[in-house]
């Protein structure tokens, strides 16, 4: 059983950049790289850890050319509430992540597609079509300039000073 304070440092250090080295880490929570090492492997067992990602500028990836934001009103069930639904859109290889929300929508799912059309034929004719999902609302993104505290384009800096008439 880890330390909950090692065991909430360590996580934040991995959330900020999974690749920092063993030593690093060690060396800011005062402990041995070993007992990173095995903290690591344990919050991996007791699937803490579920998965680690990169953050990719997706311009170089041609077939996630297009991605949409979907708000998703559905109508909650007697016994599974929004359960079975958000267990049922999760399994579409279009969509990447899904998060139960609060306001006028209940879901709202991160879509991806290689064209607008594809997105488009996946909400028509895949995400209405499913019983219990009563409207829904597609927001296409255009430009990222941040996503998980990382800055996708730095702050030009001039060092020349401005003219302006």
């Amino acid at each position: 059983m880890l330390n909950p304070d090692f065991k909430k440092n360590l996580l934040r250090l991995l959330a900020e950049n999974a690749r920092r080295p063993l030593e690093d880490m060690a060396d800011r929570l005062e402990t041995t790289p070993e007992k990173v090492a095995a903290a690591i492997t344990e919050l991996e067992e007791a699937n803490e850890i579920v998965g680690y990602c990169a953050l990719i500028d997706e311009s170089v990836l041609p077939e996630a050319a297009v991605k949409a934001i979907i708000e998703i009103k559905i109508r909650p069930e007697r016994e599974g509430g929004f359960d079975r639904i958000a267990r049922r859109l999760s399994k579409f290889p279009q969509v990447t992540s899904l998060y139960l929300m609060s306001g006028g929508f209940d879901l709202m799912a991160e879509v991806r597609g290689a064209t607008l059309n594809d997105v488009a034929m996946f909400v028509s004719s895949k995400l209405a079509t499913i019983d219990g999902v009563l409207s829904t609302a597609t927001h296409f993104l255009l430009k990222k300039y941040k996503e998980s505290g990382k800055l996708y384009e730095e702050e030009e800096t001039n060092e020349r000073l401005q003219v302006t008439p």
